[in-house]
């Protein structure tokens, strides 16, 4: 089952992305303790950017084996390898270019470059989940398509959109597949690859990390319990966790019961 909703309110954009950075050492500490390799799905976006730059400048960065660590997207533009608009190398800039990371445990999507189209691109990511998957061969695994994700980390658009998943479009009802190639993005560029809802709730923690007053709406909708085909944010949950990380300007419309009970995470 998964995880209610927990909110961590925090002043600004800047003491956001660097919570979001200490939280995301802690846990792949924790997650490399007991296992020894641990896995994380990125974001792309302003916040997702400046939560892994807040990693590299930690003083705790080097706490954790990042040779042993998995990466994984969310979601990707369909662009071609090297493009800056690509979430994968924003997060190459922003850290994993810094680090002794092990070139076979970064998994991008694949580019337009690579492949004819985004759907091709699509099925070749599942694939390789697939692969990881049967690799790791886990017990009562969450998902058998899917290797397991021990922190997945996405950002909320206006529109309540996660990963690249849009209101009421076709990625967004999308069901049997974990994988999704997008075509109609309202937001440029319109061809996209992502995970789909069932391969984001399959992740042990989501966190979703939100600054600005311009996402309140969808924050707000998204902890009213609106339905995740209008309002993807709502859909994102964790089997364990569930941490909404947002700061005050995105939380001005939270009901006050919300805040009142869940503040204790600050």
């Amino acid at each position: 089952m998964n995880a209610e909703p927990k909110i961590s309110i925090h002043p600004g954009p800047t003491l956001l992305a660097a919570s979001v950075a200490s939280r995301l050492i802690t846990r792949l500490v924790d997650v490399q303790n007991e296992r020894g390799t641990a896995t994380v799905v990125l974001t792309g976006g302003s916040i997702g950017t400046a939560a892994l730059k807040a990693v590299w400048e930690s003083p705790t960065c080097r706490t954790v084996d990042w040779s042993q660590v998995h990466f994984w997207w969310g979601d990707e533009r369909f662009l071609p390898a090297g493009h800056p608009d690509r979430n994968a190398v924003q997060a190459r800039e922003a850290l994993l270019d810094r680090l002794a990371v092990d070139p076979a445990k970064v998994h991008e999507f694949g580019s337009s470059d690579q492949f004819p189209d985004q759907y091709a691109a699509a099925a070749d990511y599942a694939a390789r989940l697939q692969e990881a998957a049967d690799a790791e061969a886990l017990d009562g695994a969450a998902d058998p398509r899917l290797p397991r994700f021990d922190v997945l980390m996405l950002g909320v658009g206006p529109d309540a959109h996660i990963a690249s998943l849009f209101p009421e479009l076709a990625g967004i009802r999308t069901k049997g597949s974990t994988v999704v190639g997008v075509a109609d993005a309202p937001k440029p560029p319109p061809e996209r690859i992502s995970l789909t809802l069932e391969s984001i709730r399959s992740a042990e923690e989501v966190w979703l990390a939100v600054a600005g007053e311009d996402k309140a709406g969808a924050v707000g909708l998204a902890l009213a319990g609106a339905g995740s085909v209008q309002v993807p944010a709502a859909g994102a949950r964790g089997r364990n966790k569930t941490l909404w990380l947002i700061d005050q300007e995105a939380a001005v419309q939270l009901p006050g019961r919300l805040i009142n009970r869940e503040d204790a995470e600050q």
